[in-house]
């Protein structure tokens, strides 16, 4: 039976810390167990299956599914409307009244995957409904899918801790640095000029696992800001020296338009072909559009592009 195969006491004991005091220490320990569990998942009677399948899956026994099965999993609507995925640490977390035609056991991560692959039919991932409930907001699956999409990149072989260091550079730059100023707009500039490196830190420590450290201090960073006319202003951000070297982003134009509230975002990167001029895109597509100039000419370049 697929219960004597998952354990998630400990995972368990994180939650009942957390819903008792709510602090960051036991938030941030929940999280880091749960990033790493297998849950349990209620789904609808996948599809093209036999019947002794189906009855297997119905009395809670271990199937092994056909090859390309589509899973559809059960979702909870809130009284807004919204919907919800829930997922169970253990299968006597589920009321017997509120059992579903089959169930899962999946890494908690690909649920992450699952949700953020389409938003905007799920709105949060809720832990044991029914019993202690843990609510999980977009914000909060935001930051472990970053996790889960570094973990990947660093999975595909070992890593130095300089090379941990240039992913974790790239992926503040041409990913969560952009996604935040596309969302945020004339707020999120201001929040970048105001707090420049101390800002930026923040994304890093998305990035690194806990009790881990970038290396990078606040003033690493050099930030610039020009209005350039009424409706435009531009932000140039250099990245610590050490991006200086192919395959990394070393300088960042941000570009602000007032009168459309469009935000442009070109970046500055090493490539095998020499120095060239990237833009990132809202949907976070990544396209090189042009050589890089000599530094002094490369505000005159971005501005030829917008």
């Amino acid at each position: 039976m697929p219960e004597q195969k998952i354990d998630n006491t400990a995972l368990e004991e994180a939650i009942e810390v957390f819903r008792a005091d709510k602090e960051k220490d036991s938030y941030v320990k929940m999280m880091e167990i749960l990033e790493k569990s297998i849950v349990i998942v209620p789904t609808m009677p996948p599809e093209n299956i036999s019947p002794e399948m189906e009855e297997q899956i119905s009395e809670g026994k271990t199937v092994l599914l056909p090859e390309r099965t589509k899973i559809v999993p059960c979702l909870l609507q809130k009284e807004t409307g919204e919907k919800a995925l829930p997922v169970f640490t253990a299968f006597d977390k589920i009321p017997p009244e509120k059992k579903s035609p089959g169930v899962i056991a999946m890494p908690f991560m690909s649920c992450v995957a699952m949700l953020m692959a389409d938003p905007d039919k799920v709105s949060e991932i809720v832990v044991n409904p029914f019993t202690g409930i843990v609510i999980l907001n977009r914000s909060i699956l935001e930051i472990a899918d970053k996790r889960r999409k570094v973990a990947g990149e660093i999975s595909r072989g070992p890593v130095t801790k300089e090379q941990f260091r240039d992913i974790a550079h790239n992926k503040v730059s041409l990913s969560l640095l952009p996604k935040y100023l596309f969302e945020h707009k004339e707020e999120g500039f201001k929040k970048l000029q105001q707090e420049e490196g101390e800002f930026l830190l923040q994304f890093y420590e998305e990035i690194y696992p806990k009790g881990k450290r970038s290396g990078c201090r606040a003033k690493d960073f050099s930030l610039m800001t020009l209005n350039l006319s009424d409706t435009l202003q531009m932000t140039r951000l250099d990245l610590p020296e050490e991006t200086n070297k192919k395959g990394l982003c070393y300088r960042v134009y941000a570009v602000w338009k007032r009168d459309t509230e469009e935000v442009f975002y070109y970046a500055l990167e090493n490539t095998k072909e020499g120095s060239m001029i990237a833009r990132v895109m809202p949907d976070g597509r990544h396209e090189v559009v042009a050589p890089a100039p000599d530094n002094g000419a490369e505000i005159e370049a971005v501005m030829n592009l917008l």
